[in-house]
């Protein structure tokens, strides 16, 4: 069952991410979100060009989570004051349950030993009961609250969580 983080480099990897977010974002956030807000969302934030943006002018890694053939899931972190931002955090819904969540944990605490990063801080929808429950029993611990315009109407209503490496 080891998951493979693959580093997410070339325009194949990036389009392979894209499709993937698109698929598990409308299939999710559909139960706490409004599927027009879904839609701006992969707009902005999971497009192709939006990922690759982020990759090579934000500082963004993304990588694909693999097990055998098949894409899992994938990650998205960026360093940010001797902490890792967990920007994004998908397992696809047919994967799910399976101990990739433990995995993908695993391996971001590595990187934060290896990068000498002392927390991983992400947010976290506050109607997303599930994933916040999965943080929790995790270690993270929400820490505040904060709504972020992302315009177009829209706002993010988020927990902030973090975690002690």
């Amino acid at each position: 069952m080891k998951l493979n983080f693959q580093p997410v480099t070339t325009m194949e990897q990036i389009i392979e991410t894209a499709q993937l977010a698109s698929k598990i974002w409308h299939e999710y956030y559909i139960t706490i979100i409004s599927i027009e807000q879904i839609d701006y969302m992969v707009d902005k934030f999971q497009t192709v060009s939006a990922i690759t943006d982020q990759i090579h002018n934000q500082g963004y890694e993304y990588y694909l989570m693999r097990q055998d053939n098949s894409t899992v899931g994938y990650l998205s972190v960026r360093e940010e004051e001797g902490k890792l931002f967990l920007s994004k955090f998908y397992i696809a819904l047919e994967y799910r349950g399976n101990g990739y969540a433990s995995e993908a944990m695993a391996f971001l605490e590595q990187l934060c030993v290896d990068r000498k990063l002392n927390h991983i801080w992400l947010t976290v929808n506050r109607h997303n009961e599930s994933s916040i429950a999965v943080y929790e029993k995790k270690g993270f611990r929400s820490i505040r609250e904060q709504v972020a315009d992302i315009g177009n109407g829209y706002v993010m209503d988020d927990f902030i969580m973090e975690k002690e490496i």
